[in-house]
């Protein structure tokens, strides 16, 4: 009798997963060498994507939350024929499956970065701004996210660093990467790559690539690089643009590099996206991997692919039909693109003031939040839980910075001061505010909590495991 309860039940969940799991497979992507690759077919993978905000800095909501703006948007990423898509704020206390398995069920994949316009590293204050409170925001956002094997990769930053003189923020967005991959081991989730979004600042690009690649201190080291390029305008070719140079720049790098934000707009008309023919070829691919093209809705900085006109329908710009015939005339190089396996991590450059004034010796994680990494993040608290100034005297070691006093924020595109950063934008969305702070594993539930997906703390019992149990006790 019992034999047959147990095959009777195994067949039953085989069914109820089935209809409730996921009804495609994609694979994940891994990294090897300076490379992403398909870790099913192990081909090459390169970034053919959009950076896709909905609403822009000036109406910031979680396109990932609205099931009737993927449906509207997904079968236009399909038409545009893109691989992958990057958000820069999703609200963590919301549900965000129904859209991330119609992103999987056609085959795109997320970058996704960990910030909010309230919980994310100060460009004024960073010390006071890397908290137990900010981690247990990103953490959350983790335990949500990583169940999906779509996810690409998490963006630890955007352009922390925008200008010359605020180079000292990046120990902080360092010991973020830091906690980030040590959370995600500890929390037993499969290997996400997590990276750093970079401003194209002339005076330091080469310095915060080399800064966030280097050290003993394999978990502080990034594991993909995004760079916002916008040097490739309108009819422009690959020497000219100082795509060459970049080559050269980046050249022995160790890890993946791709443009996390590219599609310059100084152009009489519309783009042409000529550069598509330079980033997907021999000419860039030994040390690029692709690229998103900033950006997807026509906000008011103009760079939009398309003109959203309701809920439910949206204009393809030209734009948006040059881009599609670029990635229709150019396709991924074949082979292995000649990626290298051999690079060596960065060396860590020298402290030079008014230069480079990041410092090489992290701050220790805050101690409030070491109870995270044993029982998970807790309940998300969403995008109105403000961290920037929750000092911790418990767990921050602060990091004199003489400079840190001058640094002001400003645009956080390479280009003009269109590009979304996450740190100076205003989220209108309707999510309540936390009353209360999380710096344990019984953290206090805000409002929106019960809306939640994938909380660390938080199990949810899917109703046909319920069933199952309650016929198993029959049964026996």
């Amino acid at each position: 009798m019992v034999s047959f309860a147990i095959l009777f039940l195994s067949l039953l969940a085989a069914l109820v997963y089935g209809q409730n799991g996921n009804s495609s497979e994609i694979a994940t992507i891994n990294i090897t060498g300076n490379a992403f690759f398909n870790s099913k077919t192990g081909d090459r993978f390169y970034i053919r994507g959009v950076d896709y905000q909905p609403g822009g800095s000036s109406n910031l909501t979680d396109p990932l939350a609205d099931v009737e703006t993927c449906k509207r948007d997904i079968p236009v990423f399909q038409d545009l024929g893109i691989n992958t898509i990057r958000v820069y704020t999703v609200d963590n206390s919301l549900d965000h499956a129904e859209c991330m398995q119609m992103l999987q069920d056609a085959g795109i994949y997320l970058i996704l970065d960990v910030n909010t316009p309230e919980a994310s590293i100060s460009r004024y204050d960073p010390a006071c701004s890397y908290n137990a409170d900010y981690l247990q925001s990103i953490f959350a956002t983790v335990d949500v996210f990583a169940q999906y094997d779509n996810l690409l990769g998490f963006f630890a930053g955007n352009e922390v660093i925008n200008m010359a003189n605020n180079t000292f923020t990046a120990t902080y967005v360092k010991a973020v990467v830091r906690d980030l991959k040590k959370y995600i081991r500890a929390r037993n989730y499969r290997e996400i790559p997590v990276g750093y979004s970079a401003a194209d600042i002339e005076s330091n690009r080469l310095l915060a690539a080399e800064y966030f690649n280097c050290g003993n201190d394999s978990d502080a080291r990034i594991d993909m690089f995004g760079v916002n390029d916008y040097s490739w305008c309108g009819q422009s070719s690959f020497q000219t643009s100082g795509y060459s140079q970049k080559m050269k720049l980046y050249n022995g790098y160790s890890i993946p590099i791709f443009l996390s934000e590219f599609g310059c707009n100084q152009v009489s008309g519309s783009r042409p996206f000529q550069e598509i023919g330079s980033i997907y070829s021999t000419q860039m691919s030994s040390v690029f991997s692709g690229g998103l093209v900033y950006e997807y809705s026509n906000e008011t900085n103009n760079y939009g692919l398309v003109q959203i006109d309701s809920p439910t329908e949206v204009t393809k710009l030209d734009d948006f039909n040059n881009l599609k015939n670029q990635y229709s005339q150019h396709p991924d190089p074949t082979g292995s693109g000649g990626y290298s396996t051999s690079n060596n991590h960065s060396t860590c450059p020298d402290y030079q003031a008014g230069v480079w004034e990041a410092n090489n010796t992290l701050p220790e994680m805050p101690s409030a939040a070491s109870a995270f990494f044993k029982s998970g993040a807790g309940a998300p608290m969403g995008t109105g839980f403000t961290t920037q100034q929750q000092c911790d005297s418990d767990g921050i070691d602060s990091i004199d910075n003489s400079s840190s006093d001058s640094s002001t924020i400003t645009s956080s595109s390479s280009a003009d001061a269109s590009s979304t950063d996450s740190t100076s934008s205003t989220l209108s969305s309707s999510t309540s505010s936390a009353t209360s702070s999380a710096t344990s594993s019984s953290s206090t539930s805000s409002s929106s909590s019960s809306k939640s997906k994938g909380s660390g703390a938080v199990l949810e019992i899917p109703r046909g495991l319920q069933m199952i149990a309650q016929l198993f006790t029959m049964i026996i």
